[in-house]
């Protein structure tokens, strides 16, 4: 199955919110969600690479949920409806942002060579979570827990207040778990260009 029918299967089967349906016409006719690549370089840096790199998000949140110590120790347990929520959605910030060009590199013989490439232009410059996160409360009602994990996926990656990256994981352990998932998927299942 592709990603797309994937992520079609796993919205339609979990995500059952008022909203839910608005915006996944939005996804899937509006923007450019199942097109656009996760980043211009790194990961999913390719046409539809957005979509395979939030598949690959919900499979490694779903996977760090059921590990028994997350379980017993830590007592987190979330609804299936959060869990495909924040995953398949913590990136619809980049819908919109990634437009193809060329770039110059040097091929194999020494010589530069014109190679296809994304670059980032951002017409709403609202931040990367918080984005999201505004994005998606335009359709659906987020849960307090699932707003805070959205806005606190990039973790200690991104530039926020490091002391407020840590308190939001503390309050909102789903927060860390979708930071871990992205992380997990970003570095692992996805890794850098080449």
């Amino acid at each position: 199955m592709s990603a797309q029918g994937e992520f079609l299967e796993l919205y339609q089967t979990y995500i059952r919110r008022e909203g839910a349906d608005a915006l996944l016409d939005y996804l899937s006719n509006k923007s450019d969600f199942f097109t656009a690549p996760a980043s211009a370089r790194f990961h999913g840096s390719y046409a539809g690479g957005l979509c395979d790199h939030s598949v690959n998000v919900y499979h490694c949140l779903r996977d760090y949920l059921e590990r028994e110590r997350v379980k017993e120790l830590y007592g987190l347990e979330y609804s299936d409806e959060s869990v495909a929520l924040v995953s398949l959605l913590h990136d619809v910030c980049k819908i919109g942002c990634y437009k193809q060009s060329t770039r110059n590199v040097k091929g194999p013989d020494g010589k530069w060579q014109s190679v296809p490439t994304y670059f980032y232009e951002d017409n709403l410059p609202y931040g990367h979570g918080e984005k999201s996160v505004y994005i998606l409360s335009g359709f659906l009602r987020l849960t307090r827990e699932e707003a805070m994990a959205i806005r606190w996926h990039m973790g200690f990656s991104g530039d926020e207040d490091k002391r407020l990256v840590g308190q939001a994981f503390q309050q909102y352990p789903l927060a860390f778990a979708l930071s871990l998932a992205d992380m997990e998927s970003t570095y692992f299942l996805e890794g850098e260009e080449g």
